[in-house]
């Protein structure tokens, strides 16, 4: 039987406290899935992985990834203004609309997989494939996927987003870990019983090892499907027993529903710029896919004495021997920047929230709840990624070495994430001020600046990576400076467009200090503890003291007030 309510729309607070409660499990499962996969695959093997999604983010956000926000700012200002039929209506324009650009991005992936392996792996095209072909239907169960998030985002209820996050991401550790495993044994019994993987006659059990991985990858890659199918039936479920949650009376009296043409032009218009904004953002992954594994080959065709005296014997033999050295350094550079990457995804969660608070406050003309509403979330998204990308910049040694092991190169991983930490702050502080300036209707404003941060970063990392001194670290510096700049005009044409001014110390310089204090204060015990204790009792010892210090900091500086607790409890929206 059907039920036509739905939970309450949540605050702001609330609406970011369950994706970022969410968030947590996701990023345990993740972290559960990913290190032991990384200890399966080594770096030669996370690069075909990262390769396969370096291909799948562009087209997926080309396809998709403008959508949810569109629908949700177009529920949210509907929602606003009582037209709640035409809310209802929006959701059956977007079926369609998804169904179709899900086919077209799952066809892109097949037919652009062949060109891209040449471009990415010179020596071996065919060891990026099965990755990508295992990860192109995941395109079309996502599109859809969008559809629903962007519905409840709209209405301020992001738990069905959240349960559909955490179902995605146990479907990837199941089956994804699962298949990646599943696949190494099995080559590993064949080479033990015949001397050969796939049939294939290798000379020693490390290149058993490197002629499995290939399948290992998409096999793990394949998690991440299922888990997509997964969550796009749950969300199906959910709406069915549910639907929007309006009180029939008041839908009802609604006026009546604009066309299915006028909601499609409003949605593609609206969305355009938010996908190719989206797309600014993953072409960053597939500069580095692209334009770093081709600069790292450029390396060992031109100067291979040179870029491997600049790592001193820290890659393995039997990579060197197989030609699949820029493979290796790229995979390092793929295991640092899935810890990089950790910030912008906490910051996403947020920017999610506050959108359909931004464009309410926004579409009423509530200038006061606007500024409110922008300085909570700048405030709120300094706390949260400060002293984590000062931490991981500070410790990058350690958290390698605990979290990848010794097969996986940490002091290679370390080397990169020293400077990604410090990017991943500006990534993460930029997340949602381009969210907020989408929220305000202008969209077009991300769009731009992203799309300039890509081409500096896609000069700086053709420059600097392809000078041996400077090599993966080179694509890090790159990384920085992109998201430093994008970071400082996004806050400046937000403000501009809102027409505010913020008390910037407040929002930034009180947080950055507390996180200055913390970190300082790890880094002390750190070097305090004796050297025999292991580094994974050190590590959590260190964060829990850096923690409790964080938080005293922010009570003593006056950065999280007790109305913030208040708000996250009550119904009151900002």
């Amino acid at each position: 039987m059907k039920r036509n309510t739905a939970p309450k729309r949540q605050t702001l607070l609330q609406g970011a406290a369950v994706l970022l409660g969410a968030l947590a499990v996701v990023k345990v499962l993740g972290a559960l899935f990913k290190i032991p996969l990384s200890w399966i695959l080594t770096p030669v093997g996370s690069a075909y992985f990262g390769s396969a999604y370096a291909l799948y983010f562009p087209i997926y956000s080309l396809a998709v990834a403008g959508f949810p926000a569109a629908v949700a700012r177009m529920v949210s200002a509907r929602a606003a203004s009582g037209r709640l039929r035409s809310v209802r209506a929006l959701r059956g324009v977007c079926v369609r609309l998804f169904f179709l650009l899900g086919l077209l991005a799952f066809g892109a992936m097949v037919l652009l997989s062949f060109p891209y392996a040449r471009l990415t792996a010179r020596e071996a095209p065919e060891t990026v494939l099965p990755a990508l072909w295992a990860l192109a239907p995941a395109a079309f169960f996502c599109s859809l996927l969008s559809v629903y998030r962007g519905l409840y985002e709209g209405l301020s209820n992001m738990t069905p987003t959240a349960v559909s996050q955490i179902l995605e991401a146990a479907c990837k550790l199941v089956f994804g870990l699962g298949l990646s495993y599943g696949g190494m044994a099995l080559a590993l019994r064949e080479y033990a019983a015949s001397g050969t993987v796939w049939g294939v006659s290798q000379p020693s059990a490390s290149y058993a090892r490197l002629s499995a991985l290939p399948a290992c990858a998409g096999g793990a890659v394949f998690g991440v499907t299922i888990g997509g199918a997964v969550g796009l039936l749950y969300l199906v479920y959910y709406y069915r027993r549910h639907r929007e949650g309006f009180p029939p009376a008041r839908l009802q009296a609604a006026p009546p529903p604009e066309s299915a043409r006028t909601l499609r032009r409003e949605l593609l218009r609206t969305a355009a710029p938010m996908a190719l904004g989206s797309l600014a953002v993953n072409l960053s992954t597939l500069v580095d896919a692209a334009v770093l594994n081709g600069r790292l080959s450029d390396l060992m065709e031109t100067a291979p004495g040179a870029l491997l005296a600049a790592f001193a014997g820290r890659i393995p033999e039997e990579v060197v021997r197989s030609h699949t050295v820029p493979a290796f350094l790229y995979g390092c550079y793929t295991n640092a920047n899935t810890l990089f990457m950790l910030l912008p995804a906490a910051a996403q969660a947020l920017a999610m929230s506050a959108l359909p608070a931004v464009t309410t406050a926004w579409v009423r003309g509530q200038k006061p709840a606007l500024a409110r509403c922008i300085r909570h979330v700048l405030r709120l998204s300094a706390v949260a990624v400060l002293p984590a990308g000062l931490g991981m910049s500070c410790f990058a040694q350690p958290i390698c070495e605990v979290l990848f092991g010794p097969r996986n190169a940490p002091d290679l991983c370390a080397q990169v994430l020293r400077i990604l930490g410090i990017a991943a702050v500006f990534s993460a502080l930029s997340t949602p001020v381009q969210s907020m300036l989408q929220a305000v209707g202008r969209a077009d404003v991300p769009v731009k600046l992203l799309f300039f941060g890509l081409l500096l970063k896609a000069a700086m990392t053709y420059t600097l990576a392809g000078m041996p001194q400077w090599n993966l670290c080179g694509a890090a510096v790159s990384t920085l400076m992109c998201y430093a700049a994008l970071f400082f005009a996004s806050l400046i044409f937000l403000l501009h467009v809102a027409k505010l001014k913020m008390p910037f110390f407040s929002l930034f310089g009180k947080p950055l200090l507390a996180a200055a204090v913390c970190v300082l204060t790890a880094l002390l015990l750190w070097k305090a503890l004796p050297e025999n204790l292991a580094e994974l009792p050190r590590l959590m010892l260190c964060i829990l003291l850096a923690g409790t210090l964080y938080v005293l900091a922010l009570s003593l500086l006056g950065v999280v007030h007790k109305s913030d607790w208040r708000r996250l409890r009550a119904s009151q929206k900002f």
